[in-house]
């Protein structure tokens, strides 16, 4: 099924793509992302999801998207089952995708799924009885990142009197294999008026279709030779690491270094920009990603998108099962515990 062929995300459907969103679709869903915020931040504690089980099918390394999605359907009463790599799971023993979702499926009532091979969890959701939420499919899409991002970034901008629509975002590092960035701008093509500078070393630029996609829908997209170009200007920046999980070719010498440090956005003056990262971030020397040092800049918003991950998470999951606003406030209850810092 193609992406244009996906019904749009509600409840009883499966998440393969962000095109399965228009602009309304979106609203709807940050809306529900805030009703869900006091719970995502534990100040109440829900149950709506008493009874019901997720289980996280990780076939692709994962910290931030597997504990997230697995930590928002705890914070809303739910189980959660899981396995992780090819290792523990019967298709080391050559059982199909279709075979694996079946099965699985019959145990649990809803799946997130994250595989290496693109196109993967469509497969999944074909054969699958219970909404399969994709997590990433190998160099494909990721479209809870994207979404997360687009909150983040709608609150970011929001702080400053800006909105998302007519905004400048500089996008830099590997886009080519970077599937964030491609989900990215998709979902973000639902908006109006948005210029995207793009820089990415040779080798990884930016598909041809994804810019062809976004110009198709009236935004501007600017190839720049540096990333320093890229932010001049800019209010936005999203970095991505170089995937190098995805690259059979050795890196060559020129991918070292750091992507964006503090001395480019300086010189870019451009040191207030909004600052995100899909993580993880390779802060090892040389690693040609976002060095530290942006770190303790003012716009620095990588740790907001990872928090906001669990309400966006939790917002996925109550409109795939078909709960209401009102039935998780009938089942809130306030915290008997405090686990902040003194």
């Amino acid at each position: 099924m193609t992406d244009a062929a996906l019904p749009p995300f509600g409840p009883g459907r499966h998440l393969l793509s962000v095109s399965q969103f228009d602009r309304p679709g979106l609203d709807a869903l940050f809306a529900l992302t805030e009703a869900v915020t006091p719970i995502a931040e534990r100040r109440s504690v829900c149950t709506v999801l008493d009874g019901a089980v997720l289980c996280s099918l990780f076939f692709e390394p994962s910290t931030r998207t597997r504990l997230s999605f697995e930590s928002a359907f705890l914070r809303l009463g739910g189980e959660v089952t899981t396995t992780t790599g090819f290792t523990f799971s019967s298709m080391a023993k050559g059982e199909s995708i279709a075979d694996t979702s079946r099965v699985v499926s019959g145990y649990t009532d809803v799946l997130v799924v994250r595989h290496p091979d693109e196109g993967s969890v469509a497969e999944f959701a074909q054969a699958s009885l219970v909404p399969v939420l994709n997590a990433g499919d190998g160099a494909g899409e990721h479209p809870s990142q994207a979404l997360l991002d687009t909150y983040t970034l709608r609150k970011e901008l929001g702080t400053r009197g800006r909105t998302i629509d007519g905004c400048t975002i500089a996008i830099i590092g590997d886009l080519r294999f970077g599937r964030t960035v491609h989900s990215l701008m998709k979902l973000l093509a639902i908006f109006e008026g948005i210029t995207f500078r793009l820089f990415a070393p040779p080798s990884l630029e930016l598909p041809d279709y994804i810019a062809s996609f976004v110009r198709e829908r009236g935004h501007t997209v600017v190839h720049c030779a540096s990333a320093v170009e890229a932010v001049t200007g800019a209010d936005v920046v999203y970095a991505t690491r170089v995937q190098r999980e995805r690259m059979t070719e050795e890196l060559p010498p020129s991918l070292r270094g750091s992507l964006l440090d503090r001395a480019m956005l300086v010189e870019a003056e451009a040191t207030d920009i909004v600052i995100m990262h899909p993580l993880p971030r390779d802060s090892r020397a040389d690693s040609y990603d976002l060095a530290s040092d942006v770190d303790d800049l003012p716009g620095l918003s990588i740790f907001h998108q990872t928090d906001n991950g669990i309400p966006v998470r939790m917002a996925l999951f109550l409109t795939a099962l078909g709960v209401s606003v009102e039935a998780v406030t009938m089942t809130l209850r306030q915290r008997p515990w405090d686990a902040r810092l003194r």
